[in-house]
Order: structure tokens, then C-alpha cells, then sequence
């Protein structure tokens, strides 16, 4: 029986889980909205919520300890300033899962998790600015 038992395994271990998570926390805070299988963007709300409220405090030690979980100081810096001072009057509730159909291969579920009230010019910015830097180096060569 799995009584007080919560997440689900993926048919991962335990580390390759954390991994997973850890990166697609580091995707939603870089892109603000991500698309996903349902079963991962449930067992990523509680995760990045956590991470979320860490951000709100706003310390050396919770920059710290956001920053060995996303391993990257552009991402903690946005957590500790925009999401945190975006989110400083919200108690939690900082994401939703909107259900988005099913994938074509496997049919599993898709969802889009997503902050709410989140800036929708973030999506692909990361993408863009790899585009818009090949771009000029092709002009310059």
C-alpha cells in the first residue's frame, strides 16, 4: 500500500529525478510558461513553489541554497529579484497546469505550467537573443 507516499518515480532513480526537476525548474523560471507531460508539471508545482517562497526571502543563505539546486546565478538572480518582487504579496499559488491535449507519438497528456501573472515576453528570450547573436555574426562575417 502506498499510504503517505506522494510524487511519482518516472521509471527514473531517485537522483535522475531530481535532475529532472531541478531542470525544468531552471526552464519555467527562464521562460515563465513550459510545455510538458501533465504527470511532470504536477510533481513540478510543489517544487518550484518551494523555491519560489526561498526566493522571497531574499538572503545569503536562501540565494545559496537556490543556487545548488538551479546551478546557475542568472536564474537565482531572476528568482531573487523579479519573481520575488512579483510574488511578495501572494501567499503561494504561484504557478497553474492548464491540460493542453495529448501528444501525437505516445498519446501521453500534455499540460502548459505556467507563473501566474507572468511576463509573456520572457518566452524564448533565451532563444531569441541565440538567434539575434548568430544573426550578427553572420553579417559580420
Amino acid at each position: 500500500m502506498r499510504h503517505q507516499m506522494h510524487g511519482r518515480k518516472f521509471n527514473r532513480t531517485s537522483s535522475q529525478r531530481y535532475a529532472l526537476l531541478r531542470g525544468l525548474a531552471g526552464s519555467l523560471i527562464e521562460h515563465e510558461q513550459i510545455q510538458t507531460t501533465l504527470q511532470k508539471a504536477k510533481d513540478l508545482r510543489p517544487f518550484i513553489e518551494k523555491l519560489v517562497t526561498l526566493g522571497r526571502l531574499n538572503t545569503l543563505h536562501a540565494r545559496r541554497q537556490a543556487l545548488s539546486v538551479l546551478r546557475s546565478e542568472e536564474l537565482v538572480t531572476k528568482l531573487m529579484t523579479i519573481l520575488a518582487e512579483r510574488y511578495k504579496d501572494r501567499p503561494g499559488g504561484y504557478t497553474r497546469v492548464i491540460k493542453a491535449g495529448f501528444r501525437f507519438g505516445d498519446n501521453a497528456s500534455k499540460a502548459i505550467i505556467e507563473f501566474v501573472d507572468r511576463d509573456t515576453s520572457a518566452k524564448g528570450a533565451v532563444n531569441r537573443r541565440l538567434h539575434e547573436a548568430s544573426q550578427e555574426k553572420e553579417v559580420v562575417e
